[in-house]
């Protein structure tokens, strides 16, 4: 076997074989928190508000908010909260409090502005009709099942835990949204994991926030985040600067994903990208140790097929496939990567093009709004609507 190696092949050799570590740290990972399960206190169920900011029509609104509706607990507050008086989701809501008489709903339907994230405007309009100390934010495209708030709240027992968030994998429809899916539980989710396992999670995911209101008080409400992209990064990691212990829940919520064409997906991924890039730029940047799927491939043609090249490339995707199918679908249970797990290279490789490119620009189009992403992650719109935009979830970054 020839070693005689350039120094760009052997850059590559090492980016390949850190990748070849993540991956079977990520399975360690994946296990150590998904095979030791919180313990149910059936004696602590605190009462909670869930805040629900929501805009438009998502795919399946009404099963996603009503199964919010649904829980098996003994007290609970749903406040939703829409800008617009004419949205077509406030029917879905009325035809909620119709549907479940028992549940205290409300809803806040203001178009008071606090910032350039529409959401947390929403959320803040929203906090102040709130009875209990313990607050529930998800997004309006996230679905649960009825054990999800007395799972989900276990953690705020220890009171020295002011900020808990969950996992989640998504449902697609349509190969555009199933490559999205496939990779959020092989490549979003581990990298959560592993950061969780290494350092401990130090920030949080619109899936699900419970955070206790004095935890939010003590980092500045929501107008702390309200000219910031990534308001529920943000949520958690003010906590964790400010003293508060963040938790990564076990339990995995869905997302349910739009039905959306290829090149409006790559749009969403990208803006996605550049918010993570701003938000943890040293993680995001260490990224590059990850895409062993791309980086293998390269070292491949780099060392010209070599037999070198040939071993480092089936070791390397075998160990992703490994991890894609132990994280993504035993440990989060995702259909999208149990059924089509063949395509976890060509999403690796189609998720580095976007990470590269994702390095140029800090401009991106947020449903009809043209806005300037800064280095600190604010938003600054640089040019107003042009023409009327149908209403549209304004959950998810």
């Amino acid at each position: 076997m020839n070693l005689n190696l350039t120094f760009v092949d052997c850059i590559l050799l090492i980016f390949c074989l850190v990748s070849i570590w993540f991956y079977c740290y990520a399975i360690y990972a994946g296990i150590a928190r998904f095979g030791n399960p919180t313990p149910i206190d059936p004696n602590f169920h605190p009462s909670v508000t869930i805040l629900k900011p929501i805009c438009g029509l998502d795919r399946n609104t009404y099963e996603n908010l009503a199964s919010f509706c649904q829980q098996v607990y003994s007290e609970y507050q749903i406040i939703f909260a829409v800008r617009e008086a004419k949205d077509p989701c406030i029917q879905v809501v009325h035809d909620l409090i119709d549907r479940f008489p028992n549940v205290d709903i409300q809803l806040v339907v203001s178009d008071l502005t606090i910032g350039e994230n529409l959401k947390v405007s929403n959320l803040a309009n929203a906090v102040g009709s709130a009875k209990h100390a313990i607050l529930i934010i998800a997004d309006s495209d996230i679905r649960v099942e009825p054990d999800y708030l007395q799972r989900v709240i276990q953690p705020l027992n220890d009171p020295r835990i002011g900020v808990i968030t969950c996992p989640y994998r998504s449902l697609a429809c349509g190969w555009a949204a199933t490559l999205e899916a496939i990779s959020t539980a092989t490549e979003f989710q581990p990298g959560v994991l592993v950061s969780n396992k290494l350092e401990g999670i130090r920030f949080a995911l619109g899936s699900t926030i419970a955070i206790r209101k004095e935890v939010l008080d003590a980092i500045g409400g929501f107008p702390a985040i309200a000219d910031y992209l990534a308001d529920d990064f943000l949520l958690g990691n003010l906590a964790n600067r400010f003293g508060y212990k963040v938790v990564l829940s076990d339990y995995v919520v869905e997302h349910v994903l739009a039905n959306t064409s290829l090149v409006e997906s790559i749009q969403h991924q990208l803006r996605w990208s550049r918010c993570i890039r701003v938000s943890r730029p040293w993680g995001y940047l260490g990224l590059i140790f990850t895409y062993g799927t791309a980086t293998s491939l390269l070292f491949w043609i780099a060392t010209g097929g070599s037999m070198l090249g040939n071993t480092v490339l089936g070791i390397t995707w075998l160990s992703r496939l490994t991890m894609a199918w132990i994280v993504g679908v035993k440990c989060l249970n995702d259909s999208s990567t149990a059924k089509y797990l063949w395509l976890v290279p060509l999403r690796d490789l189609l998720s580095f093009v976007v990470w590269c490119c994702s390095f140029f620009g800090n401009t991106i189009d947020w449903r009809g709004r043209k806005l300037k992403l800064t280095k600190e992650g604010k938003l600054v719109p640089i040019q107003a609507h042009c023409a009327k935009v149908a209403p549209t979830y304004l959950g998810s970054v």
